[in-house]
């Protein structure tokens, strides 16, 4: 009798890379090798058997017809989309071939969240450029490090963790972190709020984090510094800035400095997206300093998107010091864009991003890639850098199909390998491999084998004694080493001084004022009354799996792109619910459909980010000089172009 077969159920994480939710996924896969279902890992300790619609959708990845499962070169014009296959062999070629032929300073390399999902590839990435003699640069700068990069200004980087929020705040303000960034911090807020604590929601619109709050305060644009430098001071002329009235500024700031411990929570990315995004973070972290906050159980900067835990991390094995003299173009945004534009660069390298999305000023960018004379792009699913400007395609392994390590802010978690490589798809590390060999670039891959990399990259943990092997014997998760879920208690901060810097004589030299400030946003353009806002919502994050809508789930989730917009904006200009909308300024069109809500304040127009042509709108104006962006902490690049447009919204025929 034969017997039947079975399916095997694999630990894993998602691979939706939402840091800091990086949630525990239990995969049930076939005796054929095809994935069955997906369902959170009740036994991780930070999702505890948690999965969003996101990962929910991540069942849908691996064998989707959309992917892309064999090399492409383009056969046409770019902008055609036609494509024919060719060999991994000839597309390794023409790489080698175009890379030896000019510098190496005139070859770039730029990468998104879509190529780490395995948590183990951005320091080979980040090694190759390095040791190769190119550019590259960090993606940080589209994403987290603006809101960081004023952090540091003050000192205030690491953060307290979920877990010690849940346990001792007793009043937790969220300050733009919407929880679509870090869906798995809503339990604890919830356990945080059974305990009596109270919740208070600051931001541009009504997110769904308000259903977590006793009272949500909606603000303008930009003005979150102003809102701050208010509270630390309670005076009356942050009300007409941030529309709040100036007797609830009072009652805010006494509350946070009375209701001890208290924890600000604040956004990782989307609140500091405009031309002064980095006063925000400086000013907000002036505030548990100023109230004796830090240091302490239930205070502080509580969980956010891609902050600095205690304890031990990953090895920099990134080879940075190694990287030879040159003429290098920063992670500066701006920068990027004019080398770009001047016909600096011959070869573009690209790795699980959307480029033409995710940049600020998309359509200058887009034609401007008309001086690159190669455009490769590795990824899963095509998107629309690769359906506009890619001229070779390399097919990439999804998270399922190699091994992995991911960090959260207290666990290392192992990613084990699940599936066979689709098709003639290869993981990213391989193929860095094969082209280091094919351009000598020497000690780019030292270790023995992938396992022998990763058991380099624990190297930290415990003084040496977690391996993989020893990962395994654990189940897969393992506590950060040295983990404290309340830092600074010693009071010792990353400044020059060691101290909470108010007065910053480093944020002098840089051409930066020397004490947090606030500069008040540009509202007098009468022909463009409307003020625009991107940010993030559950049913996508980032622009890889094609910002989502490769993913069925996400796709009937999130049909179209919507325009949020207040009544009293809708109606002069004739704009119903559900109506077709384009947004325009003089750099761009986009369309969309119209949200008539009074969960956004008037004046104001929000979408959620990663829409093909959004960020034509964008200006693209660099947020910090290329000095001040490379000058505070290599781990914190200043490098962003604002995100942020005055618009006019029009109604279109149905």
């Amino acid at each position: 009798m034969i017997s039947p077969m079975t399916s095997r159920t694999v630990r894993t994480m998602c691979p939706m890379n939402c840091h800091p939710t990086f949630c525990g996924m239990l995969v049930e896969v076939s005796a054929e090798g095809r994935v069955l279902t997906v369902t959170g890992d009740p036994e991780n300790p930070d999702s505890r058997g948690f999965l969003c619609i996101r990962g929910r959708a991540a069942v849908e990845i691996p064998h989707n017809g959309r992917r892309l499962t064999q090399p492409l070169v383009r056969d046409g014009r770019r902008g055609e989309d036609r494509w024919r296959t060719v060999s991994w062999g000839e597309a390794l070629d023409r790489i080698v071939y175009a890379i030896e032929a000019t510098n190496r300073e005139r070859v770039g390399f730029w990468f998104g969240h879509g190529a780490h999902v395995t948590g183990i590839n951005r320091p080979l990435i980040m090694r190759f450029g390095h040791l190769g003699g190119m550019q590259v640069w960090n993606p940080a700068i589209v994403c987290w490090a603006m809101g960081a990069y004023g952090l540091g200004i003050t000192g205030v980087i690491e953060a307290n963790t979920k877990e010690d929020m849940a346990t001792h705040s007793r009043l937790v303000l969220l300050w733009g972190a919407n929880l679509a960034s870090q869906p798995t911090t809503a339990p604890h807020l919830i356990e945080a709020r059974r305990r009596g604590a109270r919740v208070v929601l600051i931001d541009v619109r009504r997110t769904e984090a308000a259903r977590h709050a006793d009272e949500t305060w909606l603000i303008h644009p930009g003005t979150d510094a102003a809102l701050a430098l208010g509270m630390a001071h309670v005076i009356e002329w942050a009300e007409a800035e941030t529309g709040l009235p100036a007797a609830d500024i009072r009652r805010l700031a006494r509350e946070y400095a009375g209701r001890r411990p208290a924890m600000i929570v604040v956004g990782g990315a989307s609140m500091y997206k405009h031309r002064r995004g980095w006063e925000p973070g400086r000013a907000i972290a002036t505030l548990p300093a100023l109230t004796g906050q830090l240091g302490i159980a239930g205070g502080g900067l509580g969980p956010r998107h891609r902050s600095f835990p205690t304890g031990d991390h990953l090895a920099d094995l990134s080879a940075a010091n190694r990287r030879p003299a040159g003429a290098w173009v920063p992670s500066h945004m701006g920068s990027i864009a004019r080398l770009i534009k001047d016909g600096g660069l011959d070869v573009l390298l690209t790795a699980g991003t959307d480029m033409l999305n995710s940049f600020a000023d998309t359509a200058a960018i887009e034609r401007d890639l008309e001086r690159v004379g190669l455009i490769v792009a590795y990824d899963v699913f095509a998107n629309d850098t690769i359906r506009r400007v890619a001229d070779l395609v390399l097919p990439g392994t999804v998270w399922l199909e190699d091994l992995g390590i991911k960090e959260t802010a207290t666990h290392l978690y192992l990613m084990e390998r699940a599936l066979d490589p689709l098709g003639e798809t290869r993981p990213l590390i391989s193929v860095l491999r094969e082209l280091a060999a094919r351009l000598c670039i020497e000690d780019f891959f030292p270790w023995p084998s992938l396992e022998a990399y990763m058991d380099a990259l624990l190297e930290p943990q415990r003084d040496g004694t977690l391996t993989l092997g020893t990962l395994r014997e654990l189940g897969g998760i393992a506590e950060r080493s040295r983990l404290d879920h309340v830092p600074y208690r010693e009071g010792r901060f990353a400044t020059p001084s060691g101290k909470v810097e108010f007065h910053s004589e480093r944020a002098a030299a840089l051409g930066l004022p020397v004490l947090p400030g606030y500069t008040r946003p540009v509202r007098d353009d009468a022909h463009l009354p409307l003020e625009f806002r991107q940010g993030r919502v559950l049913t996508a994050f980032h622009s890889f799996y094609d910002n989502g809508r490769a993913l069925p789930t996400l796709e009937r989730a999130e049909p179209h792109a919507e325009l949020w917009i207040h009544p009293e904006d809708a109606l002069p200009r004739g704009i119903s619910a559900g109506g077709r909308v384009e947004v325009w300024n003089e750099r761009g069109r986009f369309e969309a459909v119209a949200r008539v809500t009074e969960d956004i304040l008037p004046g104001v127009v929000w979408a959620r980010d990663g829409w093909p042509g959004l960020n034509t709108l964008t200006s693209g104006e660099a947020c910090l000089t290329p000095e001040a962006s490379d000058g505070l902490d290599p781990r914190i690049p200043g490098g962003q172009s604002a995100y942020d447009a005055r618009v006019e919204v029009r109604a279109l025929s149905a």
